[in-house]
Order: structure tokens, then C-alpha cells, then sequence
């Protein structure tokens, strides 16, 4: 099979094409700014889902496109940036899916379309829409507009993972990291959920929309537990020996500090410690449902967060990030 994957060089993207190289499958990655990291026996070309026309040709001859490449919602990224890319950048490299006749297409989406789930509860995949940050606006446009390429006869499956997480993941390596180093503050009292998804799991469950996914239908993947924050960080904190500091930051001076960054960071050219999109963590709970994934696809998630974190965190120590 040809398989066609965007936003390669991504940490979700790189574990999925290493899967598929080793399933045997014939892969051929868009990169835009990163390279893949060698060994990886794929094609490559350039291109950039925002010009239609560099991507036409890319995806020609594909039988199977997997798009996850997105911009995130860091203080450095321009709203107008996450919209030109996860909205635009979809429907150009949907419309040159269609146009050079590929066959099937997983769409990556995001949990974070969902905005705040109530605590307690396990969001559906028909649970009602309420994004909260320009980054999950900006992915709930693509997810839309993958969708109604779908209504309209394309054979689109979309995937909301949960909270993803494994070896060579840079966004967890940070909050690790912080643990780590004694830098952690909670913010509020951790009592927002999640339901993390281990790498494996995940790719496993994408493979398995490839194969078995209804056209124009949403999955969720993401691990068997929903856990706290405080839950998430404790457990992290222990596998690096760590004991989380008991004061923590409320929600009003949290966002009021979120607030002054977002508008200073940008203009100083970095990434703020604290921004609003990083506050979603702490704030917007975003526990999800996979019965639906198990009755229709056979997901079924098999490594529970504290053992995945551990396989996580000893990577990064054998890798000399820690």
C-alpha cells in the first residue's frame, strides 16, 4: 500500500511512520520545516499544506493519507497562523486527496474541540463542541471541514486522540522536566481529568480506523483510565523521585499571569512558561469516551499511565534528557 503521511516529523507522525515502514507499507512523508530522524526507510519531499500547489503532486499515486501535521498553540503562533494551517492546510490537502483520487484519508483532529468536559463524565464523540482556545477553534474548523468532505463522498475518518504522551514527546518532556527539576506548580488544586493515551496505543488505534473506520465518523483514542492532574503529576513526580510542592497556583492570578505573557513573550520572540493554551491542561477537563472505538474498531488500550510513564521517563534517561 502507498501511504501518504503530513506533519512526519511530528511526535505522533514519527512513531506512525515508523509502524508503517515496518508493517512494510510503502510511506512517503510531507515535511515542511523538520526532517524525519534517520533510520527511517520512507520517501520524503518538501511542501507546505498551506500552498495548494505544492502538495498537489505530493500526494499523487497514495492510497492511504494520514494528516497530522498542525500548527500548535504556542505563544509564538499568530492566531491568524493556527487557522491558515490546521483550517486552510486541511481543506487544500483534502481537495488534493480528491483531486488525485486517494483512497482513504485519517484526520487527525483534536480533544480539545470538545472545550470542557463536565468532571465525572466521559465525552462521546457526539458530546456538543465548545473549543475554548484559538489552537482548538482553529482544529475544530478542520475537523468540520473534513467532515463535510466526507458528506460530500470522500472517504474521511477522524480521530480525536486523548492526552498523548511517550518516549521522544517534547511537550511532556517539559512538564517531566519540571518535576524533575523541582519547577512544578500546580495550578489550581489538579482536580481537572484527562485521559491520557500511551503512543502504542494510539497508533494502534489509528491503524485500526485505516482499516475498519466508517467514512465521515469521529473515534476516540485514548487510554482505559481518566485521571486528575494532581493524579498525572504525582505519578511522574514518583518515577523520577520527586515530591510535589504543596502550594499551588488559584485560577484568577493563574490567568492574569497567562494574560500579561501571551502579550509580552511574542515580542520578545520566546515561548512563555505561562500562556493561556498551556492553562487548558490545568483547566478544561477533557475525559473521553472510547466505547465506540471498542465496539466498532476492537481499540483496546493496553498500557495503563504508570507503567507508560515509566517507559517514558526511562527513555528519556537513557537518551540523556534527564
Amino acid at each position: 500500500m502507498n501511504v501518504f503521511v503530513s506533519g512526519a516529523s511530528g511526535f505522533i507522525g514519527r512513531h506512525l511512520v515508523h509502524h508503517l515502514v515496518n508493517r512494510g507499507e510503502s510511506v512517503r512523508c510531507l515535511i515542511h520545516r523538520e526532517d524525519i530522524p534517520s533510520p527511517l526507510d520512507c520517501d520524503t519531499v518538501k511542501g507546505d499544506i498551506t500552498d495548494y500547489s505544492s502538495i498537489t503532486s505530493a500526494v499523487k499515486g497514495s492510497d492511504l493519507l494520514f494528516h497530522l501535521a498542525a500548527a500548535l498553540g504556542s505563544t509564538s503562533t499568530r492566531k491568524e497562523t493556527l487557522f491558515e494551517i490546521n483550517s486552510l492546510g486541511t481543506e487544500n490537502l483534502l481537495k488534493a486527496a480528491r483531486e488525485e483520487g486517494v483512497d482513504r484519508i485519517i484526520h487527525f483532529s483534536s480533544a480539545g474541540v470538545l472545550g470542557r468536559v463536565p468532571e465525572r463524565e466521559r465525552a462521546p464523540e457526539d458530546y456538543p463542541p465548545r473549543p475554548q482556545t484559538h489552537y482548538d477553534m482553529s482544529k475544530y474548523e478542520g475537523e468540520q471541514i473534513a467532515r463535510a468532505m466526507a458528506l460530500d463522498g470522500m472517504n474521511v475518518v477522524i480521530v480525536r486522540p486523548g492526552w498523548v504522551y511517550g518516549p521522544a514527546d517534547k511537550r511532556t518532556f517539559k512538564l517531566i522536566q519540571a518535576i524533575s527539576k523541582r519547577r512544578f506548580i500546580c495550578i489550581t488544586r489538579g482536580e481537572t481529568t484527562h485521559s491520557p493515551v500511551y503512543i502504542d496505543d494510539l497508533i494502534r488505534g489509528v491503524l485500526l480506523c485505516a482499516e475498519k473506520g466508517r467514512r465521515g465518523e469521529i473515534y476516540h483514542l485514548a487510554g482505559g483510565e481518566t485521571l486528575s492532574v494532581k493524579a498525572m503529576v504525582e505519578t511522574i513526580a514518583e518515577a523520577v523521585d520527586r515530591k510535589i510542592p504543596r502550594p499551588w497556583l488559584p485560577k484568577i492570578p493563574a490567568q492574569a499571569t497567562a494574560w500579561a505573557a501571551d502579550k509580552v513573550f511574542p515580542l520578545l520572540r520566546k515561548e512563555a512558561p505561562l500562556s493561556r493554551e498551556k492553562l487548558a491542561f490545568f483547566l478544561y477537563p477533557k475525559a473521553l469516551s472510547i466505547q465506540k472505538s471498542e465496539e466498532e474498531l476492537g481499540f483496546s488500550p493496553r498500557v495503563i499511565f504508570k507503567q507508560g510513564m515509566g517507559r517514558t521517563i526511562s527513555w528519556y534517561k537513557e537518551h540523556d534528557w534527564l
